[in-house]
């Protein structure tokens, strides 16, 4: 497989562009000597006729070329466009020169220059434009080689009129499109350059967090041990058994965490995924977070459907970061619904009655690291990174009331549910 630029693949886009530009040339061409051959008899018709099918011939074999093997380098392309105008410059010479009011055909490949090739080959081209109206001012034959004053006035009126309107929907159709086309290209660029950026430092945190892990990892088996020493020393009945219990089980759990640290960095790594039904997922959520907060007043609203979502450990940590938020917000109520959406989407909808979002800019919501009261700011700027990491949007509306997040997931494929299910 032949990889190609992205100029390549530009040139292959815009190839039917060019090769409607050059056939609309050709038509006009031949419709204009079919015209002037019902108002006077032109001097070098066959070869007026020859030369527009040939030009037909090789705009179709650029196009082929083009698309098949584009050019690596713009320069080829302005050498095709300054062969445009050689080849309409022939035409021109052989029906009249610059008294044709079809000259105005020079202009088109001169535009599609400005819009395709850089600023210095663009120049090239237009001065080889201007070089070949020159050369039709200075070697020029006559249209007839009778005397068809009258007609040829009539003639060039109505031709003039074609070449304005013919000229304008080229210009519209074929420049415009190129034009439209050069702007989704920068708005791609620009929104790839912006996800580069924000993975960067989703990517600076995570390592961030795994040499903080790796780091805790020592002091906390240093403390494991300290603890395992201080049970055997007390007696089980004194108070002081109960407190090494106590702390010998929180050493635990945090060693449980980052031991989900460390598999919840392999998974992302290695992009494993699973499929489960929702109800399973937003079941395996809500035991999360019970242990997490057994306290928190967490209404998880019923039915679920049973769609099929394809989830990893970093996807229930975003969704566990945003109740946290949501938590922290309104300790005395939140509720968590699951829904799905008619257009393919599984939607998690969080609310709360707290006031998180007041000091959020508006439309900045996990775009990137905000100011935080009871925290470091990060976590909705993973979890939406995340989120969108595996297809999904973050959205969030603040009011009176509270605030409401709506986590909204791409359905799964039916084949991707059996496998997982197997699995």
């Amino acid at each position: 497989m032949e990889w190609l630029t992205h100029s390549q693949t530009g040139f292959q886009q815009t190839a039917r562009y060019l090769l409607a530009m050059r056939l609309t040339i050709v038509a006009l061409q031949l419709i204009s000597i079919a015209v002037a051959e019902t108002m006077v008899t032109l001097a070098h018709r066959a070869e007026a006729v020859i030369l527009p099918l040939a030009y037909g011939v090789l705009a179709t074999l650029a196009w082929l070329w083009f698309t098949r093997r584009p050019p690596r380098s713009t320069r080829v392309v302005s050498l095709v466009l300054i062969v445009d105008l050689l080849l309409i410059g022939a035409w021109l010479y052989l029906t009249g020169g610059y008294t044709n009011p079809l000259v105005s055909l020079l202009l088109l490949p001169i535009a599609v220059a400005i819009v395709l090739v850089p600023l210095s080959q663009s120049i090239a081209v237009t001065v080889a434009g201007v070089a070949v109206y020159t050369s039709l001012v200075i070697w020029h034959t006559p249209v007839t080689h009778e005397h068809h004053s009258a007609n040829l006035a009539q003639l060039h009126l109505v031709g003039m009129w074609v070449t304005f309107a013919t000229t304008a929907a080229i210009l519209l159709l074929v420049v415009g499109a190129l034009a439209r086309r050069l702007r989704q290209q920068q708005a791609q660029l620009a929104q790839i350059r912006e996800t580069r950026l924000r993975d960067e430092q989703i990517i600076a945190l995570g390592l961030s967090a795994a040499a903080v892990a790796h780091r805790l990892g020592t002091p906390l088996n240093t403390m494991t041990l300290l603890v395992e020493e201080m049970k055997s020393a007390v007696p089980g009945g004194e108070p002081m058994a109960d407190d090494l219990a106590l702390m010998e089980s929180q050493l635990g759990l945090c060693s449980g965490h980052l031991q989900q640290l460390s598999t919840a960095a392999v998974q992302a790594k290695t992009a494993q995924l699973e499929t489960l039904s929702a109800r399973d997922w937003v079941a395996r959520l809500r035991e999360s977070a019970t242990l997490l907060w057994p306290g928190a007043a967490i209404q998880w609203r019923q039915p679920v459907p049973d769609c099929p979502v394809a989830v990893d450990a970093t996807l229930d940590q975003a969704v566990l970061n945003v109740l946290a938020n949501a938590v922290t917000a309104s300790p005395s109520w939140v509720a968590v619904a699951a829904r799905e959406s008619v257009d393919g989407w599984m939607e998690l909808v969080v609310e709360d009655h707290g006031d998180g979002l007041e000091s959020t800019p508006e439309g900045t919501l996990g775009d990137r690291v905000v100011s935080s009261e009871n925290g470091l700011g990060v976590g909705l700027f993973l979890s939406n990174a995340t989120i969108q990491r595996l297809g999904g949007t973050l959205k969030a509306r603040g009011s009176a009331e509270g605030t409401t997040i709506i986590i909204e997931l791409p359905i799964a494929a039916a084949t991707n549910s059996l496998s997982g299910d197997q699995a």
